[in-house]
């Protein structure tokens, strides 16, 4: 099968070894030098960047965690002055406050590689048409796919989510070629066709790049089915880049790990020691290729495990599984990031108490989340109007803080269950 850069994605073992050993060496000086919170981390270990010699080194570095990013928001881990920045991107935090990721002008044109990658092993080349309708912004999903065609010299669309039935229409007048957008998204853009009474075999449309939320292999056939083309996972995170750190061939066994630019290690997330292939952990990732955030075993929560056979497709890149939960309580609703902790940071600056539920569900196959609130015992003697105008008030903070819509019901005082241990926060009704 086509490969976009089959120098690195068909490279030998002792290649990617090389490469990683080189850019290891010079991220953790890189890393040292220029960001104070990695220089006092390492000085604190002892560690100084001459210890480290190759990539079998990378396990006596420290681990970062997103809370290190919000501690140091919005610039502070930064290795690069501003006038290096081209790019800022940003997702949510777990208090409200964004995750904020720069990039030089080397690291667009390493995501964009990575993207390309991804579109190369879905079957996409110069001559295709890439429909991207990730929502572009802060959000990292529109412009990662969109500069990953353009890498790639396919012809770009930016159109965004939303108004299905103009994405409907654009699929069949522009003749896209391939589609990208969350899963959620991509199954209801097909029950659109088929309601709009649109034969799904009369769309151009071949492939599909879905990721940013979690799906399983029979959502993906169903997906398929709807739209009458072949569907590949592609995994990312701002912190680490965007979509493009790992991505799915024909081979459908496991994601390809742009591993020359982005190292992958698997840990048990009780004793953080590295946990050997096949088996399941949580996913960490050093940032080798990176210059304005060289994040040093950035712990992304996801659960999943690392696989080493050789794949079907001829890329001898490993390759993660599809990620199976998270070692947090982080969920991912319509492509966005929402902590239980964001509602409660929300309620609490409100003036409530912070008894709450989070039900999450799936509503024509995109996802739905509503947030239940006891009130006061003060509050319950409140109108019916005093009541709808404390949950519109909530729903707009919600909406402010999380970027995504929230319905707000209000109930009644010790309605919500306790517990004595760690209180049942969310209640997850989605089949994915």
């Amino acid at each position: 099968m086509p490969m976009y850069q089959p120098e690195i994605e068909g490279a030998s073992r002792d290649y990617l070894h090389a490469i990683q050993s080189a850019r290891l060496i010079r991220m953790v000086k890189h890393a040292y030098d220029n960001v104070p919170f990695y220089k006092k981390k390492l000085n604190e270990m002892g560690l100084t960047p001459e210890d480290i010699h190759s990539i079998e080194d990378i396990s006596k570095l420290p681990f970062t965690v997103k809370d290190d990013l919000r501690d140091h928001y919005p610039f502070g881990l930064f290795a690069v002055p501003q006038s290096e920045i081209i790019r800022i991107h940003a997702s949510s935090g777990t208090t409200g406050k964004p995750t904020v990721v720069g990039y030089t002008e080397h690291d667009i044109q390493v995501w964009a590689d990575g993207a390309a990658r991804a579109l190369s092993a879905a079957g996409c080349t110069k001559n295709d048409l890439v429909h991207v309708s990730y929502g572009y912004g802060l959000f990292t999903g529109g412009l990662g796919l969109h500069y990953g065609a353009e890498r790639l010299g396919a012809t770009a669309l930016p159109v965004s989510s939303g108004n299905t039935q103009r994405q409907v229409q654009l699929l069949q007048d522009f003749g896209s070629d391939f589609l990208c957008c969350t899963p959620s998204y991509a199954m209801f853009i097909g029950e659109t066709v088929r309601n709009m009474g649109i034969d799904p075999q009369s769309l151009k449309v071949r492939g599909g790049l879905f990721g940013a939320e979690p799906w399983t292999d029979p959502m993906r056939r169903q997906i398929e089915q709807l739209l009458g083309i072949q569907a590949y996972d592609i995994y990312g995170l701002s912190e680490i880049a965007g979509p493009g750190v790992a991505y799915s061939c024909d081979g459908k066994d496991g994601l390809h790990v742009n591993e020359d630019y982005f190292y992958p290690e698997v840990i048990d997330p009780e004793t953080l020691q590295p946990l050997p292939d096949g088996e399941y952990g949580e996913l960490v990732f050093t940032c080798i290729g990176k210059e304005a955030l060289p994040l040093i075993r950035y712990r992304t929560r996801d659960i999943c495990a690392l696989i080493r056979t050789p794949c079907s497709c001829g890329r001898t890149t490993i390759r993660m599984s599809k990620p199976r939960g998270r070692s947090d309580d982080m969920l991912i609703i319509r492509g966005i990031n929402v902590f239980p902790s964001q509602v409660e940071h929300v309620l609490l600056s409100l003036g409530m108490d912070p008894n709450y539920q989070i039900i999450v569900g799936r509503s024509h196959n995109l996802d739905t989340m509503e947030v239940q609130v006891e009130l006061g015992d003060s509050s319950f003697k409140d109108t019916i109007k005093d009541l709808e105008a404390v949950e519109k008030k909530l729903e707009h903070a919600l909406q402010s803080t999380l970027n995504i819509h929230a319905q707000v019901h209000l109930v009644e005082p010790g309605s919500l269950p306790r517990s004595e241990g760690k209180a049942k926060r969310v209640i997850d009704n989605r089949n994915i």
